[in-house]
């Protein structure tokens, strides 16, 4: 059964009008009326309430029995795209870090005094050049392996529109 279907088996059962239904729910009638001639479907939260509200499983309603519907295909769709958006979002903030502590060793470096002292010690901070090309050459690898992800994913997302 497809989720408009539920929907509106849902409210007639329960002998509610669509504005009925919609008050219930804090939207807006049009939405109801998108829900069930499957235009639109609702966000998370509000099939939470729907569930609470008339006592009906999540199983039930999103499912609508054993078979996927397209709106457990739209939640599935939504949870892999949140959890990629949050990686990239991860990688990004990494990969800046990277690069930004790279450059704040050149800049210590660049900024650092050496001298000799009166044992003939030379004081150089010798190791933020090595330390700040290995953060840069991090930041970097992270964004190429990010930037290759997404390229991929987007091929990805037009080869199976295109099928």
């Amino acid at each position: 059964m497809e989720f408009g279907d539920k929907i509106k088996e849902l409210r007639t059962t329960n002998q509610l009008t669509q504005e009925q239904f919609a008050i219930r729910l804090n939207v807006t009638r049009q939405a109801v009326s998108n829900w069930e001639n499957n235009r639109n479907l609702p966000d998370l939260e509000l099939l939470i309430l729907i569930s609470s509200i008339f006592h009906i499983s999540l199983d039930e309603l999103i499912l609508g029995g054993s078979n996927v519907n397209n709106m457990t295909e739209k939640l599935i769709k939504d949870g892999s795209k949140t959890r990629r958006a949050k990686l990239n979002m991860i990688t990004t903030l990494i990969g800046s870090f990277l690069l930004f502590f790279g450059f704040a060793c050149f800049f210590i470096k660049m900024n650092s005094v050496e001298y000799i002292d009166e044992t003939g010690i030379l004081h150089e901070n010798f190791y933020l050049l090595p330390i700040g090309f290995l953060f840069l050459f991090a930041g970097i690898i992270v964004f190429l392996v990010t930037g290759i992800r997404f390229i991929i994913e987007i091929v990805r997302i037009k080869a199976e529109k295109t099928n």
